[in-house]
């Protein structure tokens, strides 16, 4: 029936692996973003047109055969969003687009307030290494086996980061699903910790009869209505599935044996470093091995996994100087990848640099932020990163400078971040967040090499 895809937002990492979806099915796809990226450039090297200025007149005018997606990160006073809805366009958030696309598929579902997209992208891992026919895979990162967030495959299994932001995972009815975390966060959303685990408890009602759940032993909501099988998993405390016999290998990669109701599975590795991928692998596997991939084809795939751009991403590893990028923007995500940090690199001096997402999530974890970063050896904070939301009075990146209790922490404007950089005697450095600090990485990977 419909013949063009349009996006609103389809720089976005959900929006353009749906976009990416329609373009290899053989639909007209387009869009809008507000500004230039590398994922929107690599949407344009594959023949998705892309514009970046808010023009109505852009959008194809053929209205019955104009299908419109976009994302709830689009401000309402949109021109474009404003012109579809007033004109008589179909048009649905990505996330019910996500939904109509798996519900005829084994919709094997990550959800989590963190861990989820390292987890999916480890499961469509396994699927795509381990099994003859693959699976369809969207996902909340690019994928560094497959420089992708979306896998391809005429296969039953269908792998999906299911995002709670908007409730967005609720379109989803998955055979298999995941929950990685309950953590308190998009409260501008939720309003309360008690309304993310409500969420929680809706979407994995959702999880059909003869399908399972597993939760991360230690997460807590209701859990009454799951009509699914239910399973637990965790890095290494006995039950359902976890590691046991865990011993560090040089380079901060770990060695364990995979414990799962049948069997074990002896001298698993995860080809990318730090304690928090081998849960994440746990998950994986839990998720693979309960859909049927055979046990030995999942200890393969595990090692040879190369990761996620931008989730403990290793740039620069040498003894003078080490550089790490990671997404996280919540505080535990913070906590655990410092802590997995101080794994690798033993004794070493850390320097953070932290661009704070978001005014509510600065006002409603600014404590939280400061005992997290208050990890490091030393901080460098960058102003909040707005994204969607207006400027809230009394809100800044100084509410959780101030309160962080290291000494050696400093405010800086973007535009001085790589002098600043250049200026400082670096060991390790990371850099935190899920704005458009992303866009120093390769500009610090290139200074701190240049420097060796």
């Amino acid at each position: 029936m419909y013949s063009n895809y349009y996006f609103i937002g389809i720089g976005g990492i959900g929006m353009s692996a749906i976009a990416r979806y329609f373009k290899y099915i053989g639909m007209n796809v387009s869009g809008y973003d507000r500004t230039p990226s590398p994922l929107t450039k690599k949407l344009e090297e594959e023949g998705i047109e892309v514009h970046y200025e808010d023009r109505p007149d852009l959008i194809p005018i053929n209205v019955d055969k104009t299908f419109v997606i976009y994302t709830p990160a689009i401000p309402a006073s949109l021109k474009e969003l404003q012109y579809v809805k007033g004109n008589g366009y179909t048009l649905c958030k990505r996330s019910r687009a996500l939904g109509e696309i798996a519900r005829d598929k084994d919709c094997l579902a990550v959800s989590g307030t963190h861990g989820k997209t390292t987890t999916s992208t480890l499961l469509a891992h396994i699927f795509t290494a381990g099994t003859e026919d693959g699976c369809t895979a969207f996902l909340g990162g690019i994928s560094k086996n497959y420089h992708s967030n979306l896998l391809r495959s005429t296969s039953d299994a269908l792998v999906a980061e299911a995002d709670e932001f908007d409730r967005s995972f609720l379109q989803l009815r998955p055979q298999i699903a995941v929950v990685t975390a309950v953590d308190a966060d998009h409260l501008d959303i939720y309003g309360t910790h008690d309304e993310v685990r409500k969420a929680f408890s809706d979407f994995t009602a959702q999880v059909k009869k003869d399908g399972a759940v597993i939760i991360k032993k230690g997460v807590e909501f209701d859990r009454s209505r799951i009509t699914a099988k239910q399973y637990t998993y965790s890095y290494n405390e006995p039950c359902d599935f976890y590691a046991s016999d865990i011993r560090p290998v040089q380079g901060g990669y770990f060695n364990f044996t995979l414990n799962y109701p049948g069997g074990r599975i002896a001298d698993c590795t995860v080809g990318v470093p730090g304690w928090v991928n081998v849960e994440n692998a746990v998950a994986a596997s839990a998720v693979a091995l309960l859909y049927g991939v055979q046990p030995l084809k999942v200890r393969a795939a595990l090692a040879t996994f190369s990761g996620v751009e931008r989730r403990f991403d290793i740039h620069l590893n040498t003894p003078e100087c080490a550089y790490i990028d990671d997404y996280a923007h919540h505080p535990n995500e913070i906590a655990a990848a410092i802590s997995s940090m101080r794994n690798i690199f033993a004794g070493r001096k850390i320097c953070g640099i932290f661009q704070p997402h978001l005014f509510t999530r600065t006002r409603d974890f600014a404590d939280e932020f400061a005992a997290a970063l208050s990890n490091l050896d030393e901080l460098i904070m960058l102003p909040i990163y707005p994204a969607r939301e207006l400027p809230i009075e009394g809100v800044n990146a100084e509410m959780i400078l101030d309160k962080v209790t290291i000494p050696n922490k400093m405010l800086v404007q973007k535009e001085q971040l790589l002098e600043t950089i250049a200026s400082r005697d670096i060991d390790c450095l990371v850099t935190f967040g899920a704005g458009d600090v992303d866009r120093f990485v390769k500009p610090i990977e290139e200074l701190l090499k240049n420097r060796q």
